[in-house]
């Protein structure tokens, strides 16, 4: 089995909804548990064997590249890449990563935290050419937001539809997804006006039988996207298990 070294995470949106709470700081370094979101990220993904960071800024990224060179020198290997369209979508940003990524790798989002056991699950699978793996919770009930999750629909392990919208839906994507090189093809291909999200590329990668679901079992995962989001997990959670 292929030992997937490099973690793409995207952290280059404006974080708008977190202003109320974020005294003007970028989003991946708004406190959570007295330490920024982002590098709760870093540390479970480091958890999972992961060895290299392609991270993309936006949206005062300079202030993210500058708080982690200053404390994290010397402690893993951080490509940094710039979004100067980071007022577009999510898929836009992951595009802009395309030239840092040289072999299969880990997707994930800025604000999503999760338990270190999921991504250790994750790069042990095997990935299959031109597929995408993306860890799912079926445990609709518990999520904080239902309003604001992505939802998908599977058909046995593949997922056949995708979005914040859908009517008809199992699972709820965690934002991390085990992927090809290959995935930056599919966002070109599903890209409208210059602009696409991570999950119109997942579409397009459903409808031809590509996207994959995990599921995660009982693990914890918490998207801080929002005040009352960030207030629920941090009520939630003590310390993720090593």
């Amino acid at each position: 089995m292929a030992h997937i070294r490099q973690c793409l995470i995207l952290a280059a949106g404006n974080g708008t909804r977190l202003r109320p709470v974020s005294a003007n700081l970028p989003k991946p370094l708004v406190p959570f548990q007295g330490r920024p979101i982002l590098e709760h990220v870093i540390e479970q993904a480091q958890k999972a064997w992961i060895e290299e960071f392609v991270i993309v800024l936006g949206y005062r990224g300079d202030l993210i590249r500058q708080w982690f060179e200053r404390r994290w020198s010397g402690r893993t290997h951080f490509t940094w890449v710039e979004n100067p369209d980071y007022h577009k979508s999510n898929g836009i940003s992951a595009l802009k990563a395309r030239n840092a990524i040289d072999d299969n790798f880990l997707l994930l989002m800025a604000d999503h935290i999760f338990e270190p056991e999921t991504a250790r699950m994750m790069v042990r699978q095997q990935v299959a050419p031109g597929e995408v793996i993306l860890a799912v919770d079926p445990k609709i009930d518990r999520i904080f937001d239902i309003d604001d999750a992505t939802k998908v629909f599977r058909r046995g392990d593949r997922i056949v539809d995708i979005g914040k919208d859908i009517v008809e839906y199992d699972a709820l994507d965690t934002g991390m997804f085990l992927c090809t090189p290959a995935l930056f093809h599919d966002l070109d291909c599903a890209s409208r006006d210059g602009n696409c999200s991570l999950s119109d590329g997942m579409r397009r990668l459903a409808r031809q039988r590509r996207l994959r679901a995990l599921e995660i079992g009982d693990a914890e995962w918490h998207d801080l996207d929002t005040p009352e989001a960030l207030a629920h997990a941090e009520s939630e959670i003590l310390v993720y298990a090593a």
